[in-house]
């Protein structure tokens, strides 16, 4: 029988499982469960000519061990019928559920799924096909959309990247503005400096010259009279002698 054992299982939990056999199937299906760290939701473990094939997905567990001829086909066919169904009606009941709650409920529903994939290989293989392409497409998609999504965040990133930077240049230029005034006042009160210093220094100058060696350019009369300004010499004016009259004999 190409399907041999199934479980549904909360994290190490088994909720439910089904086997139409004896042995310790279920006992090497809990062992694999308590140390199976794999990231991958499908893989499969091969044991003394059998497959453990698990499915996990949301929190849950879901495993079928097969006869190692049967391929991986067909029991993940099985696993994603039951994940399914399982999910779609006891997936909120199943979060606290205890131990083996839940085997005379679903345990018939994985005999169920079991006996139909087995009794329908064909038709399942097909399905699987089909549902292979489809999930092969899916994931073509998905990572197309997440290069997308990336490339947007990069473009997105490069836009904040652009902002801060005309931002940076604003401040630079209000801060350029700022130190160019600073700048020009500075410049404006040392040309002020250097004026008064000029000043100041041709004020020494002067009083040094002008009153240096006993010299003062600037001379005061404090309450004296005026000194007196002699008066012009008159130049001796020329008179002329008068000429004698004709009527007068002697010549006078």
């Amino acid at each position: 029988m190409p399907l041999i054992y199934s479980f549904v299982a909360r994290d190490t939990t088994v909720l439910a499982e089904y086997t139409p056999f004896s042995g310790n199937f279920n006992t090497v299906a809990i062992e694999c469960l308590q140390k199976i760290n794999n990231p991958e939701s499908k893989f499969t473990i091969a044991c003394d000519r059998h497959t453990f094939n698990f499915l996990v997905h949301n929190g849950f567990t879901y495993l079928v061990v097969a006869d190692e001829a049967y391929g991986r086909q067909i029991p993940f066919a099985f696993l994603e019928r039951v994940r399914d169904e399982f999910e779609e009606k006891y997936a909120d009941k199943a979060r606290m559920a205890p131990a083996h709650s839940l085997d005379r409920t679903f345990g018939q529903r994985l005999k169920s799924h079991m006996e139909y994939c087995m009794a329908h290989p064909e038709e399942i293989s097909k399905i699987a096909a089909v549902q292979k392409k489809v999930n092969d497409v899916k994931d073509v998609m998905m990572e197309n959309i997440e290069k997308v999504l990336e490339r947007g965040d990069k473009i997105e990133l490069l836009v904040d990247k652009t902002d801060a930077l005309q931002n940076h240049a604003e401040q630079f230029q209000k801060k350029g503005r700022q130190l160019r005034r600073h700048m020009c006042w500075n410049n404006f009160k040392m040309k002020l400096i250097v004026i008064f210093a000029l000043l100041l220094l041709g004020v020494v100058i002067f009083l040094l010259v002008c009153f240096s060696g006993g010299n003062n350019c600037v001379k005061s009369n404090s309450g004296g009279d005026p000194s007196p300004v002699p008066a012009p010499v008159p130049s001796p004016s020329v008179v002329p002698s008068p000429s004698p009259s004709p009527s007068d004999p002697s010549g006078r």
